[in-house]
């Protein structure tokens, strides 16, 4: 028997229980539905990270502090107090540097009349602008005068200036920013980002402002110390060799033989761990969603399980009159992988739909993206016809071996 006669008897017999039959597939078409949309769900967060660091730019490099020890424990990295404003003075002059911006970070409340929220407040200094390739939507950045002069005045980002303004202008108006006030001269273009990432909930206040005044960091080797020192360099293919040159005049300014005090990564690193932490958190969404997969392939075993035992006499009679062990073996598996398949293309569109009407919803602070791509569609119609498969076998391998007489015994 060929293919298509068997694929043409297959769909008879599941036409002649349509109501079984799309009950048995419900269960594939919600659990393939759950993958599309999980899939959706991670590949979108994945593509709004990734837009939302090489905005930036991939010709960065971060200075970080290194790790401090207690009791023989070591802290993460950047937990230490070992970079100054004064190093990366010395940076400037380097081949290939172009900017070098260093800043301080705390967190705050901003407040202005009866609106207050909670962000990150940065001090930085002007080449903050231009190293992480930021723009301005209104009012002007902070300038060399207000660094010299450790003026009390703030840049909002674009969110902060939603949250406390609503749509009236800013530029002008005093804030106050835990408790202390400060002029706003500044906002910053939207740029977006979920959570940590979201670059509209930071403000910017000078570097000498917020080490005075905000985050009060303390000194080392007679310098004011920063949490990180951005750079940007003009050639990416020199990018290890500017490294090896921070390195050395860090180490030179530090007085270090053997371990270094500070870590240098480039944008590419912070780039290729967040894709390894949404990859991550995508295969666990899918994974979470295959189970209820799994449950509807164990329904289409129940059913083919009930087809064989109502079809006994018609596997005696094909047996009969010649019908090999492998004949009636493919016709059950291909019953099993019609409705699976049926019911994986059911879900692909259910599921895409979904991803569609849930994309664009805001959960917290962050705004929910999907992405439906070629992958995830093709990844789960696989795995619908391979649990078709698998589960259909053992009702496909029982029915092909029943002996012919008892089968046409059998009332």
């Amino acid at each position: 028997m060929n293919i298509l006669e068997s694929m043409r008897i297959a769909i008879r017999s599941i036409s002649a229980n349509k109501l079984r039959a799309g009950l048995t597939m419900l269960g594939v078409i919600i659990g393939v539905m759950a993958v599309v949309a999980m899939l959706s769900i991670g590949r979108g967060t994945q593509a709004a990270i990734t837009d939302q660091i090489t905005s930036i730019g991939t010709n960065l490099l971060y200075v970080r502090p290194g790790s401090t020890q207690s009791s023989g424990v070591r802290t993460a990295e950047g937990s230490a107090t070992t970079l100054t404003k004064e190093d990366a003075a010395a940076l400037e002059g380097l081949p290939y540097i172009v900017a070098v911006a260093p800043q301080v970070e705390s967190f705050g409340q901003m407040a202005y009349l009866g609106n207050n929220t909670n962000g990150r407040v940065l001090g930085v200094t002007p080449e903050y602008l231009d190293t992480m390739n930021t723009k301005l939507a209104g009012g002007e950045f902070v300038s060399a005068a207000n660094v010299t002069a450790n003026s009390a005045v703030v840049v909002l980002g674009a969110g902060v200036a939603t949250s406390l303004f609503d749509t009236a202008d800013p530029v002008g108006q005093t804030i106050r920013i835990n408790g202390q006030s400060f002029r706003v001269i500044g906002v910053m273009e939207a740029k977006g980002g979920t959570g940590f990432m979201n670059a509209d909930s930071q403000v910017y206040v000078p570097l000498t402002t917020a080490m005075s005044r905000l985050s009060r960091g303390g000194q080392f080797r007679g310098g004011n110390t920063v949490s990180v020192i951005n750079i940007k360099i003009s050639d990416m293919s020199m990018q290890e060799t500017v490294i090896q040159e921070i390195s050395e005049v860090l180490r030179e300014r530090h007085h270090i033989q053997f371990q270094d005090d500070f870590s240098i990564t480039s944008q590419q690193d912070v780039l290729n761990t967040a894709n390894q932490v949404t990859g991550t958190l995508t295969i666990f969404l899918g994974g979470i969603a295959a189970i209820s997969l799994i449950v509807g392939g164990i329904g289409i075993m129940n059913i083919m399980l009930v087809s064989v035992t109502e079809r006994t006499r018609e596997i005696g009679i094909r047996k009969a009159v010649g019908a090999r062990k492998i004949d009636i073996m493919s016709q059950f598996l291909i019953e099993a992988l019609i409705l699976s398949l049926a019911g994986g293309l059911m879900g692909v569109m259910l599921g895409a739909l979904v991803a569609q009407m849930i994309s664009g919803m805001n959960v917290g602070t962050s705004t929910l993206k999907t992405v439906v791509d070629l992958y995830s569609v093709l990844l789960a119609v696989l795995f619908s016809a391979a649990v078709g498969l698998f589960f259909g076998s053992y009702p496909a391998n029982r029915a092909a071996s029943l002996h012919p007489i008892e089968a046409l015994r059998y009332e």
